[in-house]
């Protein structure tokens, strides 16, 4: 065996745990079946802007030791997520708060807002929502969701909000303050430079093999190691034996246009159904980029399949019966460890991807002194 750790999957989970055990002195082997690191956080220099590849990845969290830990591979710029809602030639704020009730309404008091919100309520409220529609109405009124929830979550997800579970949206964020602040986090920004280089940082002193499909190879990359950390998709680690957990996928057009300027805002959501992209992403306003040229992304939700990347996992009944069945394997595992949202059917955001890497570090390194 040459390393004592080998890591299937570059992305940051992946590359936290590589870095901090090649820090106490292992050995780590990482691949990825793509060819570069990053897993979706990946970022990508063109025309002196750095292209989010895999869709915006804003990076906030109220975690001090996990800011901390970040900044050290990069310094981070001060970005705040404001994204807009385009709904019919009208721009609306996103979260719903007092800028988004005056758009609407042209109320000016929380009062007023909470009023109008509370008469709607009223005209359809239902005291146990069935489905995604009666939920959103329930929460929001009928007019913040016809015009700002009901589409996009149709596009989104590729069903009727009727056919939705109402858990999806247990609550909405609704502010009756003036703040286009989308995240109440403490700390929030972008890495200046992108989060590639963040990545590379990590694995400097860990050996790394790209364009490597571990399932093709697994017998002789498992032999080169004395455990395994496994990022990718449970089910298919355990070859679908307990069935295929579902996904919804996403697909990126990604435009240069010869103009300094095209939209003017990092993120605008298009919450119309008829309009296929649920948002536009202008990459250089992460980094509040001059560059005489800009690149946008348009995001569109794809249904999935075997074969294409999987981005949100399905929680519903059905999917969690069967990826119960694959944890209780996973846990009697003893050369292989499970982690991230791949690996655990669960979309984390990325601050909380972090806690739980080191969280893993501290586990499997418990019995040294070393802390993180």
């Amino acid at each position: 065996m040459h390393y004592d750790y080998l890591i299937v999957g570059a992305g940051l989970y992946g590359s936290i745990f590589a870095y901090e055990a090649s820090k106490r002195g292992k050995k780590v082997l990482i691949i990825d079946k793509k060819d570069h690191v990053g897993g979706n956080v990946y970022t990508e220099k063109r025309e002196n802007i750095n292209v989010h590849v895999y869709g915006a990845h804003i990076f906030h969290t109220s975690n001090q030791s996990v800011w901390h830990y970040m900044n050290q591979f990069a310094r981070f710029n001060h970005f705040i997520n404001a994204p807009l809602a385009y709904y019919q030639g009208h721009i609306y704020n996103l979260p719903f708060n007092m800028n988004t009730f005056h758009q609407l309404w042209g109320v000016i008091t929380p009062e007023e807002a909470q009023a109008k919100i509370a008469e709607q309520q009223a005209l359809s409220k239902v005291d146990q929502p069935k489905n995604l529609e009666e939920q959103a109405i329930n929460l929001v009124g009928y007019e913040i969701y016809e015009k700002l929830i009901k589409g996009y979550t149709e596009k989104q997800w590729g069903r009727d909000c009727k056919n939705l579970p109402a858990f999806i949206i247990r609550r909405l964020p609704v502010r009756f303050t003036y703040d286009n602040n989308y995240f109440s986090d403490i700390y929030q920004g972008i890495p200046v430079g992108g989060y590639t280089p963040i990545i590379e940082k990590m694995l400097e002193h860990v050996d790394v093999m790209l364009n490597t499909d571990y399932f093709k190879h697994r017998e002789s990359l498992d032999a080169m190691a004395k455990r395994v950390l496994y990022t990718g998709p449970i089910d298919q680690f355990y070859n679908y034996q307990h069935g295929v957990l579902e996904y919804r996928s996403l697909r990126f057009e990604h435009e240069l246009l010869n103009m300094p300027n095209y939209q003017g805002n990092a993120v605008i959501n298009f919450t119309e159904r008829n309009i296929p992209y649920t948002r536009i992403i202008e990459h250089k306003h992460f980094e509040f980029g001059q560059q005489p040229q800009t690149i946008i992304t348009k995001e569109y939700p794809d249904p999935w399949s075997l074969g294409k990347d999987p981005y949100y996992p399905i929680n519903d009944d059905v999917n969690q019966t069967i990826y119960q069945q694959y944890l209780k394997k996973a846990e009697q595992e003893k050369k292989y460890i499970f982690g991230g949202r791949l690996a655990e059917y669960q979309y984390f955001d990325m601050h909380v991807i972090v806690e739980r890497a080191l969280d893993l570090v501290n586990k499997e390194f418990s019995t040294t002194t070393e802390s993180i």
